[in-house]
């Protein structure tokens, strides 16, 4: 436990500041994404349309959930608070929309969002390790 400590501290010291800039980006995408996403409903509209009663409601309640967790995840990992718990719970959702839904969709078709959900996946797993960083409304916590 103090060794992980020691490298918790000293993580903290040697700390880039690029590393906050991209969890900021990444936060805000995730926020852009939520806010797209809820705009763009139509989609689930038209899935629910021909599925039962059941399937129709989990459907529904998925996709509020993915607009909730993005938005609210956002802005959690935009303001470094809870990032590893906000990256952890995008993680499944994001492993969702590479693996299922763009891949599906074709990787090599023009505007494809394949090669972007990747990289927003590799930032979430990034900050699932490194955590919030220096420029972050938990700084205080981190350093002592």
């Amino acid at each position: 436990m103090n060794l992980l400590r020691k490298i918790q501290n000293w993580g903290d010291r040697h700390h880039p500041k690029w590393i906050d800039y991209f969890r900021i980006v990444l936060g805000l995408i995730l926020v852009w994404k939520g806010i797209s996403f809820y705009t763009n409903m139509n989609a689930f509209s038209h899935l629910m349309r021909g599925a039962v009663l059941g399937t129709a409601i989990s459907i529904s309640l998925m996709a509020h959930l993915i607009i909730v967790i993005h938005i609210i995840g956002g802005i959690a990992i935009t303001l470094g608070t809870h990032t590893r718990l906000f990256c952890l719970l995008n993680l499944p959702i994001l492993i969702g929309a590479v693996f299922f839904v763009n891949i599906s969709a074709g990787i090599f078709k023009p505007y494809s969002e394949f090669w972007f959900s990747s990289l927003v996946l590799t930032g979430l797993v990034c900050f699932i390790i490194e955590g919030n960083g220096i420029l972050s409304v938990e700084r205080e916590e981190a350093i002592s």
